[in-house]
């Protein structure tokens, strides 16, 4: 049996007046995952513990089987495994974005515009991340070089107890004063967000960026503070070998951390101009080389929620449909039985940009037992009909059939 969780993160969503007051999954053509919805079990989980904040970090631990309560200790340490920091006991890591502000003369009176800064390349930004980390890194801060406008802080014997630091996608289009850090211990932190927009806004990339009609990358903005995590074998505590297919270090840090394989895909850039097809060719290859399950994670519909744009992401879905599940499924009926899994880790709903806490749906189906459904697409709607999972960590056990 070979096991395939398809995450689309941030898909589910809440109806939008800009698309008929339908939520993308209900927009969206997609022939492959409709289809499937009918001989498939449909149903909702939660994958967000009551307590913790709606991130990607808990949802994905959720579904991959882990009890965030139990392992949780940050966003950040969780990336920065994929980077390749050899994080100590004392270290604390923090996630840096690369985003854009305006030019209001104080600080504390420039509005967020880009938590992404126009979804700067990777190139671009190591650039960026290098001057940042000659002015401020080198002792007891060091800035590291991640992916597109996603790096990583570690504070070396830093303190943990900071207070509350405000993920930036969260208030893209508001004055960042009140969003601020307040805690005294985070005061290192605020001066080096504050001087980073002296440091980078006539920076040669960004000179380079504005003319070339783009969004600089004109401020650093920390948040996603944690300490080094452990987290349990997934081998080990399922039984099954597995492989971790995405674009982002989160996702591929937890795999490091929990011993599963990590395939890297040219061209995969966690938005809706990723590379599809690589990431479904790496997912059928692991499973054709001693792999027992894939978790290909497709971020393009989480970037369009927080962005606000409602026919990208109902777009992003019709491409994971078109160019990721029909052509998997072909494959997968090449190696024999199999078991998909398809949902999302958490909403990221057009209409607040941000993620929610809310149950999402999943369909599950196995080809060797398909079942009635008697639905006819698979959407919100329809998943809320069905199974409800309380415990967002069990969906692994019952994927796995256990």
């Amino acid at each position: 049996m070979k096991y395939v969780v398809l995450l689309c993160d941030g898909m589910a969503d809440r109806p939008f007046e800009a698309i008929g007051n339908r939520t993308p999954m209900e927009a969206a053509n997609k022939p492959t995952m409709d289809r499937l919805a009918a001989v498939s079990e449909l149903g909702t989980v939660q994958t967000v513990p009551e307590g913790l904040s709606p991130g990607s970090d808990v949802a994905n631990l959720a579904v991959l089987g882990y009890n965030a309560a139990d392992c949780y200790t940050g966003r950040s340490p969780l990336e920065a495994a994929n980077i390749g920091i050899d994080m100590t006991d004392t270290d604390v890591a923090m996630r840096c974005n690369l985003v854009t502000l305006s030019d209001d003369p104080v600080y504390a009176d420039k509005t967020i515009l880009d938590y992404c800064a126009g979804d700067i390349h990777t190139a671009e930004a190591d650039e960026i991340i290098k001057t940042v980390q000659e002015a401020f890194g080198g002792g007891e801060f060091d800035y590291y070089t991640g992916t597109a406008y996603r790096h990583c802080l570690v504070w070396h014997n830093g303190k943990s107890n900071i207070g509350k630091l405000t993920p930036p996608h969260d208030i893209t289009g508001n004055v960042i004063g009140s969003h601020l850090p307040t805690d005294e211990n985070a005061a290192p932190l605020l001066e080096m967000m504050e001087k980073s927009y002296a440091l980078l806004k006539d920076h040669p990339v960004n000179r380079s960026r504005i003319e070339r009609g783009l969004a600089p990358a004109n401020a650093i903005w920390l948040w996603g503070h944690g300490t080094k995590p452990q987290l349990k074998n997934f081998e080990e505590s399922f039984g099954v070998k597995g492989a971790m297919v995405s674009a982002v270090d989160l996702l591929k840090g937890i795999a490091r951390l929990n011993g599963m394989t990590v395939c890297e895909v040219e061209g995969a850039t966690g938005y809706i101009d990723t590379n599809f097809e690589g990431k479904r060719e790496a997912a059928v290859e692991a499973l054709k080389n001693g792999h027992d399950l894939v978790y290909i994670h497709l971020e393009a519909p989480d970037e369009c929620g927080h962005r606000g744009e409602a026919d990208n992401k109902v777009r992003s879905l019709e491409e994971i449909d078109r160019r990721v599940l029909q052509p998997l499924l072909e494959e997968l009926e090449s190696l024999g039985e199999y078991t998909l899994l398809i949902c999302p880790d958490h909403p990221t709903p057009l209409c607040v940009k941000t993620h929610t806490s809310d149950a999402v749906p999943y369909l599950l189906y196995r080809s060797t037992e398909t079942v009635n459904s008697g639905a006819t697409r698979f959407t919100e709607a329809t998943a809320a009909t069905g199974h409800h999972i309380e415990k967002g960590y069990t969906l692994m056990n019952r994927f796995l059939g256990r």
